[in-house]
């Protein structure tokens, strides 16, 4: 089987729930800790393998594509300093993988996103990680990027990634119906097995009544390009936009695609409260920041116990 070596990373979005913050500021580079939400995508991308990615911008996003570049000033400035450890960590994002920015000019949703790198994928695989969307592996667990690209080396079929959502979070995900009682398990690595089921439908955020599914699509894919021929014929739907939820329900009439089980943690950063969460997890895996802000959330949390905290 071919190996997926492409990603597509669809950051064009306007941001509009973080304005005025996104006003000048792309919503990918909001801060995780110490480093922007994009930085973590892209790394979970090359952990899986993929050499160029494909970021989808809109207007206002050079400050992605300048993260990733050379800052001659900074570095230099660090290696006078003497601050080797801060130097590596620039010189390994520069170096993380080939970044390659396309303009989508208008914002037709996720579908027409996604076929606009169609020229750089060309027909090959690829994996698509949504640039606001993060997820971690814990306890050696490997990343939903990871399973999905390995997994399709061994199937060659399409697949994306997926994760129990309580009735209320329904209607905010596409939603993958399957047998769950048809589970099939693939060998992906020596010693570790990941679990799957073969999608039937997709329906794009239905509401709890409409469907008895609740596995929800998380922003990790990978597809092959057969996708593109359907995207370039897909009509839009909801809010007037190509949803790529509907292509893949179209990708499932003549081939096989699977649901893969979320192994390890996903955060929502392209949320307020998904945000605040994220930072707060991610500053208490932080062994320079675990002990104090544990104990200030401690101390917090006891102030509003009280009724005290103002």
């Amino acid at each position: 089987m071919k190996k997926i070596k492409k990603a597509l990373i669809p950051a064009a979005g306007l941001g509009t729930r973080f304005l005025p913050a996104t006003k000048s500021v792309p919503k990918e580079m909001l801060t995780i800790v110490d480093a922007p939400i994009i930085f973590y995508v892209v790394e979970e991308a090359v952990k899986a393998g993929i050499e160029d990615i494909v970021l989808i911008a809109g207007r206002g996003k050079h400050a992605i594509e300048d993260f990733f570049d050379t800052s001659y000033e900074v570095e230099d400035k660090l290696l006078k300093d003497g601050k080797v450890d801060l130097l590596n960590r620039l010189e390994q994002i520069r170096n993380m993988a080939n970044i390659i920015s396309i303009r989508q000019k208008q914002a037709f949703g996720l579908g027409h996103a996604v076929h606009s790198g169609k020229t750089i994928i060309g027909n090959e695989p690829f994996a698509v990680l949504l640039g606001d969307e993060i997820t971690v592996n814990l306890d050696n667990q490997s990343s939903a990027t990871e399973d999905l690209v390995r997994a399709f080396e061994r199937t060659g079929h399409s697949g994306l990634s997926v994760m129990k959502v309580t009735d209320d979070q329904v209607s905010k995900y596409g939603v993958a119906e399957f047998d769950a009682e048809k589970k099939e398990t693939l060998r992906i690595g020596n010693s570790q097995n990941v679990d799957f089921y073969r999608v039937k439908n997709l329906l794009e955020k239905p509401k709890p009544s409409e469907t008895n599914s609740r596995w929800a699509i998380t922003g990790r894919y990978v597809f092959d390009p057969k996708i593109f021929s359907i995207l370039e014929n897909q009509k839009p739907t909801k809010n007037n936009e190509i949803q790529l939820t509907d292509a893949i329900q179209e990708l499932t009439r003549n081939n096989v695609v699977n649901a893969y089980p979320l192994q390890g943690r996903r955060y929502d950063a392209g949320d307020k409260l998904g945000y605040l969460i994220t930072n707060i997890e991610f500053a208490l895996r932080n062994s320079e920041l675990t002990q104090e802000l544990s104990d200030y959330l401690k101390q917090l949390v006891n102030k509003i116990d009280k009724g005290s905290f103002k």
